[in-house]
């Protein structure tokens, strides 16, 4: 079965992208291949599964190598939150306005939104 391998943020403000999801979920900036638009590959361990592009270079280079660029939002992206402790004190730390929702016998939420307006659940699993 498919797992996810990544998606793409298109952003007019990269850095701060990058800073949001780095410092809320944790993800780290790692190894990008020399691509023809300024952008960042986050990484969960050993996996790049966020990418982030500058959104105007970005939309000219899909255009020149004639592969349409998206052009609506992100509903949403679900990531899990292994260490509820570690989930919360991220948020804290971040000042991240998070929405909290718990679903009884299964999990609790954490909805938060990225600079551009992605939506960001992120999933604690109740013990056991």
């Amino acid at each position: 079965m498919p797992g996810l391998d990544h998606f793409l943020v298109l952003t007019d403000d990269i850095d701060g992208t990058r800073d949001f999801w780095c410092e809320v979920l944790g993800l780290e900036v790692g190894r990008r291949p020399d691509l023809e638009f300024p952008g960042y590959w986050l990484y969960a361990g050993d996996r790049p599964c966020v990418h982030i592009a500058e959104r105007k270079p970005y939309v000219a280079h899909s255009g020149r190598v004639g592969i349409p660029a998206a052009t609506g939002p992100v509903e949403h992206v679900a990531f899990d939150g292994a260490n509820p402790e570690e989930v919360v004190e991220r948020l804290r730390r971040s000042r991240v306005p998070a929405v909290k929702n718990d679903v009884p016998g299964v999990m609790r939420q954490y909805f938060v939104e990225d600079p551009n307006g992605v939506k960001i659940e992120i999933n604690v699993k109740e013990q056991s």
